[in-house]
């Protein structure tokens, strides 16, 4: 993914946030060792991971640049508060308004350490949002509903294309779907996640 050639819609982060924070309260103690469709990460460490992006990308739809917008994802341990429930909601809804303002999407901004133009950063966070949505609901057996114009604003963020081989994608390679597949499945796909998995494999 080459965020400085994604396109750059007007966007409302308001649905994927509001379905993230809706999954939130099926999250229960014992869920927090479940693993992910990320490798490696439990479901403590996605959150974890979803309260640091929501953070970064409100503070550069803020152009507020520091320590949350400077970290590249991976360079720190992912270490999920105690407080997280009280936390996380209230972040989201701060991301939402954050990039509502006119003047968040002007000019350049900040995230993961990467400097970008506003409007594609706002692309950015919101396929976060939906990809990782997607995460936590497989992962602590959720349905989950992504609205059609993201996931399209997500497939036009991740599908590959020549000018973007090797360029340091931040999701894994594209997993081939079936002729016809859903949307989701194929931006799921497209971020390097098996559509069909579940927490058993």
């Amino acid at each position: 993914m080459n965020p400085h050639s994604a396109p750059a819609p007007a966007l409302d982060l308001e649905p994927a946030a509001r379905q993230m924070a809706a999954l939130l309260g099926s999250v229960d103690d014992h869920r927090l060792t479940a693993p992910t469709p990320c490798p490696d990460h439990s479901v403590r460490e996605l959150l974890a991971h979803v309260v640091g992006l929501t953070t970064a990308f409100r503070d550069a739809a803020r152009k507020d640049l520091g320590p949350a917008s400077d970290v590249s994802p991976g360079s720190v341990p992912l270490v999920l508060g105690d407080d997280w429930r009280e936390v996380l909601p209230p972040l989201l809804d701060e991301l939402v308004a954050a990039w509502r303002a006119p003047a968040a999407r002007e000019g350049m901004t900040r995230a993961g350490g990467v400097d970008l133009p506003a409007p594609v950063a706002a692309a950015v966070a919101l396929n976060e949002l939906v990809v990782h949505g997607w995460d936590l609901a497989r992962s602590t057996g959720q349905p989950y509903r992504a609205d059609e114009a993201d996931l399209r604003s997500c497939e036009a963020l991740l599908a590959p294309a020549e000018d973007r081989a090797g360029d340091g994608a931040v999701f894994g390679p594209p997993v081939p779907v079936p002729a016809g597949a859903p949307l989701v499945d194929r931006v799921i796909a497209l971020s390097g996640r098996r559509p069909d998995w579940r927490p058993a494999d």
